[in-house]
């Protein structure tokens, strides 16, 4: 089987073949422990481009969680790396699980929007990531051990309404997601019809100036460019809640005001009790803008708005997994 797919790739030519062959041996040849290493593998005729990080702790015969997570529109698998301060690698290594940083086709992920006017190729070409994801879980389960049953999903921006995507669509393999600074696409909703229950942890920033808190359409280019719409984010974890079958009342706690001097405030709301032991959580962020909370401020506060340190995103995002499995 190897022999006849190295067979009709070697018609591609050399230089294409070489190309292929190595992403398809570093999916059939696992790294090392403790490594971090750049891969590939072809999806849809296009080779599709990834960051893994192996644990320290990586033994082969050990299933372990998988964590993919997905950058925003504009940047690449090593940008998200970058702006959650290698939160989860640290992490991978404390409590031993494999975290997958996926690129999108020219820094972007279809995620549902439709976006027709920023003419970004995910979404002109209606770009099959979600396919990709799916091929990617299933490649990480056969060459990593990774346990099928925990497989989960952040991202942050565009990688956070991705997010909302894969539980619609991939809700079979997926056992939670965690988007960042993102909310359900309009033109999604009624095509979401999730298999199974999905679990649901929400980190919105209130003063989001890209994603807006309370719906309606994103903006790029400096407000130029529209870039689709999404619901507000109560109608975004609504829907997760009345999916799951949660509990309407949810438990409402203020997390504490860890540093007084970043002007902002965190609450935090459980909506319990859902199908298969399943939750929807939400972290709303008062004074948070377009940003991963207690990650790199990446951008100006006057353009991107400002970075909560009262709690680690990857922190709060990775003990909400754990408690998760399909």
């Amino acid at each position: 089987m190897i022999k006849e797919t190295f067979g009709s790739l070697k018609k591609l030519g050399s230089s294409a073949f070489m190309k292929v062959l190595a992403g398809i041996n570093l999916i059939f040849f696992p790294a090392t422990a403790g490594s971090n290493q750049r891969l590939s593998l072809m999806h849809d005729n296009l080779e599709r481009t990834f960051h893994i990080h192996i644990p320290s702790s990586y033994d082969k015969t050990v299933s372990l969680p998988l964590v993919i997570a997905l950058h925003g529109r504009g940047g690449n698998g090593e940008s998200l790396i970058l702006v959650s301060r290698k939160g989860f690698d640290k992490l991978a290594d404390r409590d031993g699980f494999i975290v997958v940083y996926p690129d999108g086709i020219e820094m972007n992920w279809n995620d549902g929007r439709k976006d027709e006017e920023a003419k970004d190729r995910a979404h002109a070409e209606n770009i099959d990531d979600t396919g990709f994801i799916s091929d990617l879980i299933d490649s990480m389960i056969k060459d990593y051990n990774v346990d099928p049953k925990r497989v989960y999903v952040t991202g942050i921006s565009n990688g956070a309404i991705m997010s909302y995507r894969l539980a619609c669509e991939l809700s079979q393999k997926i056992a939670a997601i965690a988007p960042v600074d993102g909310s359900i696409p309009n033109m999604l909703l009624h095509e979401c019809s999730p298999s199974r229950p999905v679990s649901l942890l929400a980190i919105n920033n209130i003063n989001d100036p890209l994603v807006p808190f309370n719906g309606g359409e994103i903006y790029g280019h400096f407000h130029m460019v529209k870039l689709g719409q999404v619901l507000s984010v109560d109608e975004s974890i609504g829907f997760w809640v009345t999916r799951n079958k949660c509990s309407t009342t949810p438990v409402v706690a203020e997390e504490p005001d860890r540093d007084p001097k970043d002007g902002t405030r965190v609450t935090r709301k459980e909506y319990s009790d859902g199908m298969e032991g399943t939750e929807v959580t939400l972290y709303s962020v008062d004074g948070g803008g377009h940003t991963w909370p207690g990650g790199f401020q990446y951008l100006p506060v006057w353009l991107i708005g400002k970075t909560s340190r009262d709690i680690d995103a990857n922190e709060v995002i990775w003990e909400f997994f754990k408690k998760h499995s399909r």
